[in-house]
């Protein structure tokens, strides 16, 4: 291939908008899927409206969310389709209503429930990405452009607010719900851990299972202050016998011998014993009683909340669980026997980047949680006064707008993480182009974290070898190669997982096989 061929292509491939590509894609996903989801997440809003006072019980059910385009509202109280540029020079927020259906329904299980007042109301508004499929000059040609006012070969990707051009910045980290095992040098002696991210719906649990100096495995899990002998905490999830955890473990003689020194030192026997001992340890001085429920509500919430599915029974859930576990023990043993290496945390392969969409649903999630909080209140507060209980006037609709504007206003983000929306560097064009091609590592910038740095193998034809600050953020500021493409999430989870039992691969539903995003790229 000659130099004008490779130009030729070279010209076709960037024509077409590639390259704030992901950024559009991953937020139109948001709009059209990701905003319904966390809602349909939410379902309902409960009130304490009939608790005390012997009334019938109140709570507004949610239904379906829409986002409109971008309107600006003016003086006289007339809405006008509203344009990047002129938000610009008005200092205003490019943001779209959202309109979501809302039902306040009287009635509990046993009383026959019936529709107070149902409607669907403006509950707020939303910053639009500038040429997302939202936005108002999505589709225009480059003559209608200049028309407006607008600049034909800006690349769009950022959202415009009080004026200001903030980009979201691509986020770098582990993959969730996967097991990586690794030595841990804390206690002078290298003890084998292997940890899982689990994560669904927002929330984020680290589940340690840990070989200690003794052999012993543990297991450390939110909301459980220490560790948990790994034998306990599997028998409480259900799996009972001997012969049944060390077959879940392994049938390798190696691990075998390993596993019956832990069944040895076990402490309970029993899965209602294992569930007992839990109870003593998370509700320690409490009733027997408070014990039990507090111990099967951690281990339901808590430990590995990624193999929760809708509709599944909570003893297979359990169970699940306790394989997971199961996996997560033989990582241990493989590790101390030198059967496998200790995971690369560096490797790409054990990464995921979160794009403009997966942070604005963050941020919406969050927001939604802040808008039902004063639903809430609003409707018992109408309902102490004897008011008429409506939708329209127990919604306000700048709670939300202003949750979902001020992160990005200021780049604090949900989290407690900083930085995540920045001004658009518009020194030149090339470094519009760059920053919106940026992607950042949550590593802190005070600490060597060398191996973070470094050039990664794994980086080939990803990320650019050249272009990285110097300084502190050396290594952990990076850029897109010029060619590189993001992949999306799966968007029909099912499918995949179908299809991979078609083509023969074993394992349980939400284990670790089944359970993994396709790797960006």
């Amino acid at each position: 291939m000659n130099r004008q061929d490779r130009r030729v292509i070279s010209r076709e491939y960037f024509s077409r908008d590639r390259l704030a590509e992901h950024h559009f894609r991953s937020f139109n996903a948001f709009l059209e899927r990701g905003m319904q989801e966390v809602v349909e997440e939410k379902g309902t809003i409960d009130t304490d409206i009939g608790d005390k006072e012997g009334q019938e019980p109140v709570f507004v059910e949610l239904g379906d969310v829409r986002v409109t385009t971008p309107r600006v509202r003016e003086a006289d109280g007339s809405e006008e389709l509203l344009y990047p540029q002129e938000a610009r020079l008005r200092n205003i927020t490019y943001a779209a209503p959202v309109f979501m259906e809302m039902t306040i329904i009287r009635g509990g299980k046993e009383e026959e429930e019936h529709v107070v007042d149902q409607a669907e109301t403006k509950v707020g508004r939303m910053p639009v990405m500038v040429g997302s499929n939202k936005c108002n000059i999505a589709g225009f040609s480059r003559e209608e452009l200049v028309e407006i006012g607008e600049d034909p070969a800006d690349p769009g990707g950022y959202f415009i607010v009080n004026g200001s051009e903030r980009v979201l910045m691509t986020s770098e980290d582990l993959a969730p719900n996967k097991i990586l095992a690794e030595y841990d040098t804390r206690y002078g002696d290298e003890i084998q851990v292997a940890k899982t991210f689990s994560q669904r719906r927002g929330y984020r649990a680290l589940v340690l299972c840990e070989r200690n100096r003794s052999g012993i495995l543990e297991v450390s899990f939110p909301s459980v202050s220490g560790s948990i002998n790994f034998v306990t905490l599997v028998r409480a999830l259900g799996l009972e016998s001997d012969e049944e955890i060390v077959h879940r473990v392994s049938d390798d003689p190696e691990i075998v011998k390993f596993m019956l020194e832990n069944l040895e030192a076990a402490e309970v026997q029993s899965t209602h014993e294992a569930i007992e001992a839990l109870g003593k340890r998370v509700a320690s001085g409490q009733g027997k009683n408070y014990q039990l429920k507090r111990a099967n509500y951690v281990i339901d919430r808590y430990l590995l909340p990624h193999l929760h599915e809708d509709g599944i029974d909570e003893e297979e859930v359990r169970m699940n669980k306790a394989y997971y576990l199961c996996r997560m023990a033989e990582a241990c043993f493989e590790l101390a026997l030198k059967r496998r290496d200790s995971d690369d945390k560096d490797h790409y392969a054990n990464k995921r980047l979160k794009v403009s969409g997966d942070l604005m649903r963050d941020l919406f999630r969050t927001a939604l949680n802040k808008l039902a909080r004063d639903v809430k209140y609003q409707l018992e507060r109408a309902n102490m006064r004897n008011r008429n209980l409506t939708v329209s006037t127990v919604v306000r609709s700048d709670v939300l707008t202003e949750r979902l504007e001020h992160p990005i206003a200021t780049g604090n983000w949900v989290g407690g993480r900083s930085g995540v929306s920045q001004l658009v560097d518009r020194t030149d064009y090339m470094g519009v182009l760059s920053h919106l091609r940026r992607l950042r590592s949550p590593l802190s910038r005070s600490q060597p974290h060398f191996e973070a740095r470094d050039l990664h193998a794994t980086q080939w034809g990803r990320i650019c070898p050249s272009e990285t600050p110097e300084g502190p953020n050396c290594g952990l500021v990076k850029n897109f190669a010029q060619a590189m493409e993001l992949s999306q999430n799966v968007e029909d989870e099912r499918a995949l997982k179908r299809e991979l039992a078609t083509m023969g691969v074993q394992g349980m539903p939400g284990i670790e096989t089944f359970d993994q995003q396709p790797a960006d790229d």
